[in-house]
């Protein structure tokens, strides 16, 4: 889970504490002083962490730099939301303790509950059962998330319930609130949390997120390189400003279907082109050979992305690392490079296959590096039980005694194995991207 979750987290948690030490924990009992504190905390956090899922749905760019991608904003978006579902989940079962209280201990301390008349009574009430009717469905939401097995095609139509949802939360959360707290500094964090999330829900409920980084186009040509691979080329009107070589955008081909995250495969060559290599790992991305054909209309929003060549460290010793469809943003690096073989970094290119015999990328690579005499090609041939280990990676870097990054694109298993290998070694910086976006 992000760091900087938790540090959201803690945040609250510290407004909260501060309110508690101002304004004292209220009347009562210690097991009903507790009750109503962790009501109100465990809301708090939930409703938090729904605005900060919220404003990372309608992918703020300005965010990029600070979080180090889209990708590490939609894993953020994604943790958000799950942890707001277990707050809300602790929030319903601290709610649903006072029987267990009164049993133990009867009512006797109970804090009195605020006296309210007229509309905002009426608000309070209509806030509640709102509230619990869309609890509900949030933790559906979070436990089919959580279930890898349902299918995406049902799950990102009935995601799209969200901000409707939130919105009767943010109703909830905001009319229910103890008065105190409007006065108070955690009154003023959460009023602002709550208007950014409302904003953003309206945005998405009125369709018009990423419209502004969106080019529209045309599917120039549809080739199979390989069986379970379609390369797309799209030609995209002046809208189009160009993007960097290993950058993603959102991709529509079909309104119906919506966008879908791929990387751009190909360098930007100043004539608005774009390709895309789509690997088939889903009912609508194995459809696509027969859903596209040159002359269809294609959206294009983005371009989105840190993993760039540019921003590789000149001193470190160069490791790149791609994985069967990974290997997508080193083929737009290798294009780029071209242009300038002089200017390409000294580097060491790792092309894990399940077979090389057949893989249409491996001839691609021999073909790109071979202008690049400064980057050397590793081929990984699983049919022949060649398979890379963190060994192989870190013992390259005792030769040559350099710090060393990795630029990594491929299975998370890899990664991870990987990752874990070479914390042995303790001079490798480890870049990834986090390209889950359920």
């Amino acid at each position: 889970m992000p760091a900087i979750l938790w540090a959201f987290v803690a945040s609250v948690v510290a407004l909260w504490g501060v309110d508690v030490a101002t304004t004292g924990a209220g009347a009562g009992s210690l097991p009903w002083v507790l009750r109503e504190q962790g009501l109100y905390l465990s809301g708090l956090l939930s409703i938090a962490l729904m605005s900060l899922a919220m404003v990372l749905a309608t992918r703020p760019a300005w965010l990029e730099r600070p979080l180090g991608g889209m990708d590490r904003a939609y894993r953020l978006h994604k943790w958000a939301g799950i942890l707001a579902g277990v707050f809300a989940l602790l929030h319903w079962l601290v709610e649903m303790s006072d029987d267990l209280i009164k049993s133990l201990v009867g009512r006797a301390g109970r804090p009195p509950k605020e006296e309210f008349s007229g509309l905002l009574e009426n608000l309070r009430d209509a806030g509640e059962e709102l509230g619990e009717f869309a609890i509900y469905l949030v933790l559906a939401m979070v436990l089919l998330a959580l279930w890898k097995r349902f299918p995406y095609k049902f799950w990102r139509h009935l995601h799209r319930a969200m901000p409707a949802l939130y919105l009767m939360l943010a109703f909830h959360a905001a009319v229910l609130a103890p008065l105190d707290w409007w006065r108070q500094p955690l009154g003023l964090a959460m009023g602002a949390l709550l208007l950014a999330g409302s904003a953003a829900a309206l945005l998405s409920l009125s369709g018009r997120v990423g419209r502004g980084r969106q080019s529209h186009g045309q599917v120039v040509s549809v080739a199979r390189p390989a069986p379970d691979v379609t390369e797309v080329l799209c030609r995209l009107d002046g809208d189009w400003s160009g993007h960097r070589a290993g950058q993603f955008a959102f991709v529509t081909f079909d309104r119906f279907e919506g966008a879908h995250p791929f990387t751009i495969a190909s360098a930007d060559r100043g004539d608005r082109t774009v390709s895309f290599q789509i690997k088939a790992l889903g009912d609508y991305t194995r459809s696509l050979p027969q859903r596209l054909a040159a002359g269809m209309p294609v959206t294009v929003e983005g371009p989105y992305g840190r993993f760039q060549l540019e921003r590789h460290d000149r001193k470190a010793r160069q490791v790149w690392v791609a994985g069967g469809i990974g290997v997508t943003p080193f083929l737009a690096w290798l294009a780029a490079l071209q242009a300038d073989p002089a200017s390409a970094p000294r580097a060491d290119l790792h092309y894990c296959t399940r077979d090389a015999g057949r893989d249409p990328f491996v001839e691609r690579l021999r073909g790109l590096c071979a202008a690049l005499p400064a980057v050397r090609l590793h081929i990984h041939d699983a049919a022949q039980g060649e398979h890379l280990s963190a060994d192989q990676l870190g013992a390259a870097g005792d030769e040559q005694r350099r710090r060393a990054e990795v630029w990594f694109c491929g299975p998370v298993g890899l990664a991870e194995q990987l990752r874990a290998g070479l914390a042995r070694y303790g001079r490798f910086r480890f870049h990834q991207e986090a390209f889950e976006m359920r």
